[in-house]
């Protein structure tokens, strides 16, 4: 089953070229870093960027401000997008950010908001700055010898710094699977108890060792709902580095939609057939997972092909 749409964080391929065959040359490295169409991305760290005030946009430092501002902080390469080389300067506690924002004439913007304001590219490129400079700062010592490490690669590989181990270490996404479950036609949606009042979304859980995505999909939904699924099918994926995950969403179909909550999870797990979806939708009593989420996007998608129902046009009135 194809994806409706492209998922907010996805799609990065389209415009940026990731150069990844060009981060150990250093020489080429410092000629990007240096041209006059260089882009700095800026991440607080917090893992908040900034977000232009007369724009919707975000603040990207030209190679002047970052050899004004924080030329001792490391680049790390993003690639060329628009023929323009892209890096990260990841801030750390060691930075001074007084009055940051008032001498770039910006606020701070994090990652949910900014996938919901800006536009695919710059949301995409954010969402994977974060990602990789999440990794940057939690992987600080070999985990093979305790040593510790030093930044390559432009800042997509670490190296431990021992003349005996050496080893390399490389970036980590944890794979996640998230899935509408279909029977009889309605889908199984669940809700934790500290969500808003009123919303649903689609069941997801973590791949274990050893497991097949399909399987996943299996496991988590008995896990968490007791229900039995057959059938899954693919439906499209969504980097989410919140902080360092890859969401894999799935259509699939319950052999027994009997639901018996197991693991404590989730508060409660519902089958809602599109009638009723609309009906609360208009009556406040549905809220739908946010619509940065691909959660969102299989919803819409399930809707679409099972009831001819546009969710955006639903959703048009609400936040």
């Amino acid at each position: 089953m194809a994806a409706a749409v492209t998922n907010i964080f996805a799609g990065l391929s389209l415009v940026l070229d990731r150069m990844a065959e060009r981060r150990d040359h250093d020489a080429w490295l410092l000629e990007q870093a240096a041209c006059g169409e260089v882009r700095y991305l800026l991440l607080d760290p917090s893992g908040e960027s900034f977000l232009l005030r007369e724009a919707e946009g975000l603040r990207w430092l030209s190679d002047a401000e970052r050899r004004e501002l924080f030329a001792d902080v490391p680049a790390s390469l993003l690639g060329i997008a628009e023929g323009c080389p892209h890096f990260l300067l990841a801030l750390d506690e060691s930075q001074s950010l007084d009055s940051l924002e008032e001498r770039l004439a910006a606020r701070r913007i994090g990652l949910r908001e900014a996938g919901l304001r800006l536009s695919a590219a710059e949301a995409g490129l954010f969402a994977y700055a974060k990602g990789l400079a999440h990794w940057q700062r939690e992987t600080r010592f070999c985990s093979s010898c305790g040593a510790p490490l030093v930044r390559v690669a432009a800042g997509h590989r670490m190296q431990c710094t021992s003349a005996t181990c050496g080893r390399l270490h490389f970036p980590r996404t944890d794979a996640a699977i998230i899935t509408i479950v279909e029977h009889d036609g309605a889908c199984l949606l669940g809700r934790q108890a500290s969500w808003p009042k009123g919303r649903w979304s689609a069941l997801a859980g973590f791949v274990e060792p050893g497991e097949s995505l399909e399987d996943a999909v299996r496991r988590e939904v008995a896990e968490e709902a007791g229900v039995r699924v057959g059938a899954v099918h693919y439906h499209s994926s969504q980097p989410w580095p919140l902080p360092a995950s890859l969401m894999i969403g799935f259509i699939a179909s319950a052999v027994d939609p009997a639901i018996n909550l197991r693991d404590g999870e989730l508060e409660e797990a519902r089958w809602f057939t599109p009638a009723q979806i609309v009906d609360g939708l208009a009556d406040g009593s549905f809220a739908t997972p946010t619509r940065l989420s691909v959660s969102y996007q299989l919803l819409a998608h399930w809707l679409r092909e099972r009831a001819g129902l546009e969710l955006d046009a639903l959703t048009a009135d609400t936040p």
